[in-house]
């Protein structure tokens, strides 16, 4: 019997495959599609999950050998430019890497970790018993397995199957256009930036709101050039084309604007979308099915949290649900997943349903813009947005134990990046004295004398212990990695 089906091959379903395999469980995936992707989505990574895949040994993968992750001088937010620099500790880091290469690489490495991947498998039923879970496919036979994780994307056939509600908000009074385009050479400057003659400069990787609409101006290096826009109140019907977004742009700037078609090897992007869903599932577990990433959870793309909070999601369920095949799961240890994570996906719906509203057209958002710039000049005020839009401002739960770093991720600490590349446990020990006792085999204990404090890390890299002497070590292990 197969320990663990994810159901969904995109990044979310094979970084969970990876953290089960890395914590000793088998996974099995199973994709409805018959070959990876080739759509264009998300466009890269912000957030905590670029160090997170950093602390995994994944972050090179996709810049350049011995790369490490460096915070963003500058990000945005509702489509106001927000300076990052004068921050000590700046918590927002970004990655600009097509979703499709995010995808590769971890199919590469779940493949190492000896992963399988099955393509062309649809799951179409599922039954519950008391042990296992028979996963039913399209043609081709049942699987079972122990659990089955449905990180099958917001129109999740596993949550419909496991009968778990997806309640939240429709709008459907917006249109946004994006599509790769082609513009003459004089028209993008040093930095980027896309000078539009009788308007002005559009930035690169900004959103720029006028009276008339939102535009996104996407220079990436070595592709085609992408340009998104949204406008609200504008019907539209037929095949999406050049045509259309070049007239959108021109709607949303008050001007026209040259766009030529791509160049380069395709495909080439070229999409309209209608409204958007703000949706969050009642629950993320219904006996041993669990929901993941999009099938949890949607919301609006804007600031680009959604990998962020998907991957995040795998760190989280991966290592409890292999110590549960394992045997050595405590008590309840499974249903932290959902206690853990809803909350953060309540907290990115609202940020996103707030920055869309921050966007919208009309003079009373013109007002309330102004107020927001005014708040946005102070300091704190940019910190905590940065850390709202990258989860540093996320805290577990973690029981009686008590600190400062206690429910947080773990601050970057030295040669952290190499001990956690295992995704096993650890018992970070500046003295060298602390014994984990009968948990030894289940937890790494390294001495790290550069520490004023030991800590005890969970696989996810969050802090469920600190302490300057043994005090509650044990009753943390036990309550984290179980009974011995």
């Amino acid at each position: 019997m197969i320990d663990v089906v994810v159901a969904g091959a995109g990044p979310n379903g094979l970084m969970l495959a990876c953290e089960l395999a890395l914590a000793g469980a088998r996974p099995l995936v199973l994709e409805r599609l018959t070959e990876p992707t080739t759509e264009q989505r998300a466009n890269g990574l912000v957030g905590q999950v670029v160090r997170m895949l950093d602390r995994r040994g994944l972050y090179e993968r996709l810049t350049a050998p011995g790369a490490t992750p460096e915070p963003a001088p500058s990000f945005v937010f509702g489509a106001f430019p927000i300076d990052l620099d004068d921050l000590p500790g700046n918590p927002l880091y970004t990655l600009m890497v097509p979703q499709r290469r995010i995808q590769h690489m971890l199919a590469e490495r779940a493949a190492e970790l000896g992963v399988e991947v099955r393509h062309g498998h649809e799951v179409t039923g599922l039954a519950q018993g008391e042990k296992s879970v028979t996963v039913e496919l399209r043609g081709r036979e049942p699987v079972e397995a122990a659990f089955l994780v449905g990180a099958d994307g917001g129109h999740s056939t596993v949550r419909r199957l496991a009968g778990i509600e997806f309640p939240g908000v429709t709008a459907d009074d917006s249109v946004s256009r994006a599509g790769q385009v082609s513009v003459p050479p004089d028209m993008v400057g040093a930095d980027g930036g896309l000078a539009v003659p009788g308007f002005g400069v559009v930035p690169p990787f900004q959103h720029l709101r006028t009276e008339r609409g939102l535009i996104i101006w996407g220079p990436f290096p070595g592709g085609a050039p992408l340009i998104s826009t949204v406008e609200w109140d504008q019907p539209a019907e037929g095949e999406a084309s050049l045509d259309e977004l070049r007239a959108s742009v021109s709607r949303v700037l008050g001007v026209q604007v040259r766009l030529d078609p791509p160049t380069g090897p395709g495909p080439h992007l070229m999409r309209r979308l209608f409204g958007g869903n703000t949706r969050i599932a009642s629950r993320y577990r219904a006996g041993r099915v669990f929901l993941l990433g999009d099938a949890a959870h949607v919301h609006s793309a804007i600031g680009g949290p959604g990998l962020n909070m998907g991957l995040q999601d795998a760190v989280n369920l991966g290592w409890k649900l292999a110590a549960e095949v394992r045997g050595h799961a405590p008590e309840g240890l499974l249903d932290t997943y959902e206690v853990e994570r809803s909350p953060v996906a309540r907290r990115v719906a609202m940020h996103t349903q707030a920055q869309s509203l921050l966007t919208r057209p009309g003079g009373d958002v013109t007002a309330l813009r102004e107020l927001f710039g005014e708040l946005l000049a102070r300091p704190a005020n940019r910190r905590h947005i940065a850390e709202l839009l990258s989860g540093a401002d996320v805290s577990y739960d973690m029981g009686p134990a008590t600190g400062p770093l206690v429910g947080r991720w773990a601050p970057d600490l030295p040669g952290l990046r190499e001990l956690t590349r295992t995704g096993r446990p650890l018992l970070l020990d500046p003295t060298g004295s602390l014994d984990a006792g009968g948990w030894a085999s289940r937890v790494d204990t390294v001495t790290v004398p550069e520490l004023d404090t030991a800590l005890l890390l969970r696989p996810d890299c969050y802090v469920a212990w600190q302490g300057t002497t043994g005090d509650g070590l044990h009753e943390a292990l036990g309550t984290w990695f179980g009974a011995v």
